[in-house]
């Protein structure tokens, strides 16, 4: 008791951030968001039979065109609809076969619910001048500045080529 009171208390002082994360790829190896200090990162949660799947494709635009200043990593998830393949490997060909993805795909997690991924309990309540609150849909994004804190969040319909997203890469 003395001990989860402790740590809330520490947790308000120090809130977390995304560099207390980390995450598995696609293909099962342990990531730390530690190693992406001084790069934007966009993070998305993805599925691969959704109206909004055709987002890979500005996604992987996205990546070729500003690769070396942000990290772009899609977090596939069931979570909308049931339009996620069963696992991993089913995903990653998908993806590498229809959209020729080459960004971080991480393994397939929940971003909703009761075993909803602690990275996105975290992504959906941190303070942003955007909103906050659970994801509604496939193809939500997340951008995190330089400084490992919550930039921007967007709903599915902003594209990710949009002036919306692009603009905070230019500078």
């Amino acid at each position: 008791m003395i001990y989860s009171m402790l740590l809330m208390f520490s947790m308000l002082l120090n809130p977390p951030s995304i560099y207390d994360y980390s995450f598995k790829t696609i293909d099962g190896k342990k990531v730390s968001f530690s190693q992406f200090k001084g790069k934007q990162l966009l993070i998305i949660n993805t599925a691969s039979k959704c109206g909004f799947t055709k987002q890979y494709k500005e996604l992987q635009e996205l990546h070729e065109t500003y690769g070396k200043q942000l990290v772009i990593i899609g977090f596939p998830s069931d979570n909308f609809g049931n339009q996620e393949f069963e696992n991993n490997t089913a995903i990653a060909e998908f993806c590498e076969k229809n959209y020729e993805v080459t960004f971080m795909l991480a393994e397939k997690v929940d971003v909703k619910g009761e075993h909803t991924d602690p990275l996105f309990k975290y992504l959906t309540t941190a303070k942003n001048p955007d909103f906050v609150g659970d994801i509604n849909w496939n193809f939500e994004k997340f951008l995190v500045g330089k400084d490992g804190k919550l930039a921007h969040r967007y709903r599915s319909k902003v594209n990710p080529l949009a002036n919306e997203i692009t603009q905070y890469l230019k500078k």
